[in-house]
Order: structure tokens, then sequence, then C-alpha cells
């Protein structure tokens, strides 16, 4: 409403009319002749601020008419009186019943200004109870956890929230005092020195904190605003503190995301850059071998810089694993092999203080899963034992078979269970519950991806198994990942025969096409070898520039990624103009450009055999 409403009450009628053409200007005037009804008006409208009542009524003097409706409205009161009721009057006022009194005949400029200033304390008090209600909804409902102080740090309200934040139980035992008498601890002075340092500067200001052990930190966003008095002075300090963990979280993932999108492209890149080396220092040695058969020690030297090229060929293998998109490829895998021929790894990845020991049950099970991300996931687990283990310690890897029939989550049937078990630190509860989120990791910044286990129980999930996590602090950590047997698998497959190298059974020219002149070298040569004619170009357009002069060529083995003009764009210019011509591509990584299903591709490095075996398919599939 515009107007205010103030009640009138007396006894007689003259006066009641003499009020309302006092006040009618100004406010909406009620009246009341009875205090009985007086009463009643109060209980049915809230929205009275002022009652001005008669003292001498019939049935109820004013004080007492007053002091009832002080018990159930806001109104403020205001008693009209002569000098004879001056005790009922004191009586009033020191019950609280009335702020004030006019005497009769009264004064009609002091009797407005006395009910102006009643209503104007009435609408005050409104004011502060509805600020009032309003920050105690605040205080008790928001989400963040909410103070105020005063210059000298100590509380003066704060919600349950900060309350439990402090340690300090109930509401009540905080007001009156500061955070470090509540709970004195490196948290509780590092906030208060930042009250201090925003008192001073007199500007609202913002910081990050981080609350709780490593690794199970909560993130708080913590919001400083000084609040000023009447002359200007900073009189108290208003603190707004959000907790912002799961934010913080989803921006590590982000930026690791990142970091490991340019990991994995650079991981591709030097993959390819390695195939090629590779290539060339093993295609040289195979050629020489012939030359020093009838020189054991030369031959012993060649043997050894063939194995090491064959280790550097394996890691790159791992490389290419990490850093490619594509989905995994299960077949069927036997673990104890798998484990065995990841010595070199251990040794090379662990370091000399960590050694490891295999338990692995003779028999095993094949299991199925993509062998590239078990071993990545094997390699992670020690990884993971070693840092856990800054002095040293053994690392166990072990195998068995298991029957499991009461997982809810796994289908009842044979499993293969590889174990790594360390003497590390121990995992403690609030974090092994996080462990296996994506990027999350305890380790300092530089030293974890926070990808390790989460890949490990994204290899379980995928395969269908279940990854199972115990620990015990200063004892050691147990991962155990059972995976499905593959069904059908030949569990006492016989060791792989080596491909006898075919020679051409027919002349046959080829073409080689490559810009790295070693590798096309060490290509051409095995193909001359095996009998055929060879000719090399450096790059796409020179072949195609040697097959428009008339050269007939019976196949073009090109590499995939060459300047200018790619392998596949290669293969489509000789299909559309040379179409009986077929193309083997090379490759030193398969994913450096896409390659249409159709076309034939073999991954640098490569063995003179396989690369015979192919060229005869492809020489006999287009006679």
């Amino acid at each position: 409403m515009s107007k205010g409403t103030i009640l009138a009450v007396d006894d007689e009628p003259d006066i009641l009319i003499a009020l309302e053409d006092l006040f009618e200007d100004e406010y909406r005037v009620l009246t009341s002749a009875k205090p009985e009804e007086a009463l009643a008006i109060l209980r049915a409208d809230p929205d009275i601020a002022v009652v001005v009542s008669d003292q001498r009524m019939p049935g109820m003097t004013g004080d007492a008419l007053l002091a009832e409706a002080r018990s159930f409205h806001e109104a403020q009161a205001i008693l009209l009186t002569g000098y004879a009721d001056i005790s009922a009057v004191i009586a009033a006022l020191n019950r609280g019943g009335i702020i004030g009194y006019v005497a009769k005949p009264w004064d009609p400029t002091l009797l407005r200004a006395t009910v102006r200033n009643a209503y104007e304390r009435h609408r005050l008090g409104r004011d502060l109870a509805t600020e009032r209600a309003l920050l105690r909804g605040l205080l008790d409902h928001a989400e963040e956890a909410i103070s105020f102080k005063d210059a000298a740090g100590r509380f003066v309200r704060l919600n349950a929230r900060k309350a439990a934040l402090l340690g300090g139980g109930d509401i009540e035992v905080c007001l009156g005092r500061t955070e470090t008498a509540i709970t004195d601890n490196l948290e509780t002075r590092e906030a208060e020195a930042a009250d201090r340092r925003a008192v001073e500067a007199g500007e609202a200001g913002s910081t990050v904190i981080a609350r709780g052990a490593l690794g199970a930190e909560r993130w708080s966003h913590v919001i400083r605003v000084p609040i000023r008095g009447g002359t200007g002075e900073i009189t108290h300090l208003a603190t707004i503190e959000r907790d912002v963990t799961e934010q913080k979280s989803l921006e590590a993932r982000l930026r690791q995301s990142d970091k490991m999108q340019a990991l994995g492209t650079l991981a591709g890149g030097i993959a390819h850059d390695f195939n090629n080396l590779l290539t060339a220092i093993l295609g040289s040695l195979e050629l020489v071998g012939p030359k020093i058969a009838d020189q054991p020690r030369v031959k012993r030297l060649v043997d050894n810089a063939t194995g090491a090229a064959q280790r550097g060929s394996a890691l790159t293998k791992r490389l290419l694993s990490f850093s490619r998109s594509n989905d995994a490829h299960a077949r069927p895998v036997d673990p104890n092999t798998l484990i065995e021929g990841m010595s070199a790894l251990f040794g090379s990845s662990l370091g000399s203080l960590v050694r490891v020991e295999r338990d692995l049950e003779p028999g095993m099970p094949f299991a199925l899963v993509d062998p590239d991300q078990l071993e990545l996931a094997i390699l992670n687990l020690c990884i993971n034992a070693r840092d856990a283990m800054p002095e040293g310690g053994t690392v166990t890897i072990s195998t068995r078979r298991a029957e499991i029939a009461d997982d809810p989550d796994l289908t009842p049937g044979t499993y293969a269970v590889v174990t790594v078990a360390d003497e590390g630190t121990g995992i403690p509860p609030e974090i092994l519950e996080r462990v296996c989120e994506p990027f999350f990791t305890t380790k300092a910044v530089g030293q974890g991806t926070g990808l390790g286990l989460a890949m490990v129980f994204g290899l379980a999930q995928q395969a269908g198994g279940r990854l199972r996590i115990t620990s015990e602090v200063g004892r050691g950590t147990r991962i155990e990942l059972a995976l499905p047997r593959a069904d059908g698998a030949d569990e006492g497959a016989a060791a792989e025969v080596a491909p006898v190298v075919p020679t051409a059974t027919s002349p046959a020219r080829i073409l080689v096409v490559d810009d790295d002149e070693e590798v096309r070298h060490v290509t051409a040569s095995f193909l001359s070898d095996f009998g055929y004619t060879e000719t090399e170009a450096a790059d796409g357009r020179s072949a195609l520039a040697l097959m428009e002069q008339g050269h007939g060529f019976d196949l073009v083995v090109a590499d995939l990624a060459m300047p200018g003009m790619t392998g596949v764009e290669l293969a489509a210019a000789i299909r559309q103009r040379f179409s009986g011509v077929p193309v083997l591509l090379l490759t030193g990584h398969a994913e450096a450009v896409q390659i249409p299903e159709d076309l034939p591709v073999m991954t640098k490095p490569f063995a003179s055999a396989e690369l015979a075996a192919r060229v005869s398919q492809l020489l006999d599939s287009g006679a």
C-alpha cells in the first residue's frame, strides 16, 4: 500500500472522528470504539503500523489493550491519556506495551509527530526483520560457507557450513572467537593473514585454497569483502567460500587431455621417424649377413646390432600403441609369454633399485584382450609400484587361473588373472576411492599423468573383466587384473616357424618410391636379391613421370608419408592412369594418413621374408 495504516481506539465517537480527520491525509485510518473489537481488527490486519488508544475505556483499559496487542502484533503503540493516568503510562512503558503517550487534550502537531515517529520505527523494524530473515535464509540454505567477522577477526555471524569447515561444531561455539581460537593450524593461520590483507587493502579480493591430504584435497574459492561503517572505516569483513573441487578437477582433466593429445601426436611422429631408421638399419644388417657368413666374430657383432635394433622396433610399436586412437583389437594372448617378453622393457623402465620377480602359473588360459594394451597396462602398474618404493624394493608379477562365479559384474567362467604387488608406501583409504579417476594423481607436477590406473581400469572394463586394488599404508599395494578366457584358443601353441624367403618365380619390374634414400635403397636391394628388376624414385611425381615415359612396371612399392604427394594419392593416380599395376604401401605410422581399406599395407620395419611374401602375393594376384 502507498499509505501506512493506523488504528484509533476510543469509546467516544467524537474523538474517533477527530483522530480520523487528523490523520486521513497521510494514513489509512481504522477506528474502533471497543477494545475487544480493536484486538480482532489487529488479528485480521497484520499491516497496521500504529495503534493510538485511549486509556480509560469500559471493559478494558488502554494500557491492558496495548500490552495484549503487543503479544501477537508488531504495531507500535501510543497511549492517549489525562494527567491523572500517568501511573498507567509508567506501568505500560515498563511492560514495553507503548513507545510513548500524548496527553489530552492533544496538540495536533505533537500527536502527528509522535505517530509519524512511531510509523517510521515500525517501518524500520519491518525492514530490519526482512533483512534479518533474508540473511538467515542465506546463511542456512546457501551451499557456500559464509561468515561475517569484526575488525579483530571475531565471528559475528556464520552458517553451519563454515562452522563445519572450522571443526568448531555448533555455530554458537564459534561466535565471538577467531578462526585460530577455534582451530589453530596452518590453514586457519593463512586464512587470518588473508583477512588482514583484505582489510588493509580495503577492497574485495579472492583466493583459491586447498584443504585435506595430498591427493584427496578439497579446493575452495574464497571471496573477502570489507564492510565500511558510517564514518568510512572498515568495521567488518564478509567471507564467502565456495567448493570448486569439481571445477578444478575438470580444468585439470582438460589441461591433461590437451597434453596427452599433443604427446600422442609427438609419439606418433617419433615412431614414424624411428621406423624409417630401423628399416634402414635392420635391412642393411640383413643384407650384409650373407657376406660375412664365414666371419663368425663379425657375424656375432651384426647379430648383436640386429637384436638391439629389433628391441628398438618393439619400443617403437609401444609408442604407436600409446599414440593411436583406434579401438582395441582383442585376440587370444598368452599372459605368461607376454610378461616374459617384457624383461628388457622392465629393465629400462624401472631402474636398478627395483627387482622384478615373476610367479607365473604353468598352463595359463589365453586371455581375450588387445596385447599392446595389456602390455602397456602391466608396465603402468609396475611403474606405479616403482614410484611407491622410492628406496627400492621388489615388484612381484604373478599369474593364475581363476574360476569366477560369484561376481555379479562378471560372466561366470574361467579367467586369466594377472597380479602386480609391491612393498611400497601403500594408499590411504580416502585416496584409494579415487585412484581410477582419469587424470587423478598424487605425484608432483610433471611426474605423473593420472592416466595409468584409469587406463588399466578401462582395459578391464572393455575386455569384460575386472580390476581389484587392495592396499595397506606402509605395507604395500596389490592390484589384480582379471581377464576372460579366450574360447577356442590353442593354449599349447607351438613356437612360430621362421618364414622361408621366396625368390622370384618369374621376372617382374618393380618401382620403389620413398623420400628416405636409405630406406628406398634397402627396399630396392631386398627386391634385387629376390630376383626382381627394381627402379627407384624419390617422390610420387617422379614415379608417375617414369611410368608415363613408358617404363612398364608390374608393381609399385611406395612409402605412405611423403612430401608433395602421399602414397595414397600416388596409388589413386596409378589406378586412374595405369589400372593394371598394383600398389603396396609401406608405413612407419599407420595413422599418419587415412588409408582406403582396399589398399595393401605393410608396416616398417619389416624383414625381407615379409616383403618377399607380400610382393609375390600381389604379383600373383595381378597376373
